[in-house]
């Protein structure tokens, strides 16, 4: 996908730009491309920028270590406030004080807008947290019933004291 020239978006019709998305990206894998469709409206002070997009990946599950297909679908909104970067920002400080208002997405407005980063991570946020196959996942099964308990032999000779002793 192009990258979006702000000042540009500004003069289009509707000052409106449509991006039709059917593309794998390089550090998301996934099964199928994604597909979907992705808006960028210049409002005056900022961007609206919202999509619809689906793909399928693969995730193992944190209970039984499997791998499942999870389709994940998005439809996220976002506003992109168009502000020039902070020129003390820049500054490697070791500790800085950040203001409620340091915390929204901001982007110049001489610069360009890159919809597949955006997109890429917006199905990234999408991901679960908890990766569960199947509600009903037991997790990973063990037969205890023919298992003797193992002993480590590192520690035979701990045993051995400990019983000279209790002896």
């Amino acid at each position: 996908m192009e990258a979006i020239y702000i000042p540009r978006l500004a003069k289009a019709p509707e000052q409106t730009e449509y991006v039709q998305v059917k593309e794998y990206f390089s550090a998301l894998a996934t099964l199928t491309p994604v597909q979907g469709s992705l808006q960028v409206t210049h409002r005056g002070n900022y961007l609206e920028v919202s999509a619809h997009a689906e793909t399928i990946v693969t995730l193992s599950c944190d209970r039984c270590l499997q791998q499942y297909n999870y389709r994940l679908s998005i439809n996220p909104v976002e506003l992109i406030w168009l502000q020039e970067p902070d020129k003390d920002a820049d500054e490697l400080l070791v500790e800085r004080e950040v203001s409620l208002e340091d915390l929204i997405e901001t982007i110049s407005p001489q610069g360009y807008f890159e919809p597949d980063e955006w997109l890429y991570e917006q199905l990234c946020l999408e991901i679960p947290q908890r990766q569960i196959c199947d509600a009903a996942c037991a997790g990973i099964q063990l037969d205890t019933q023919n298992t003797e308990p193992t002993t480590d032999r590192r520690w035979a000779s701990l045993e051995a004291l400990k019983n000279q002793i209790s002896n």
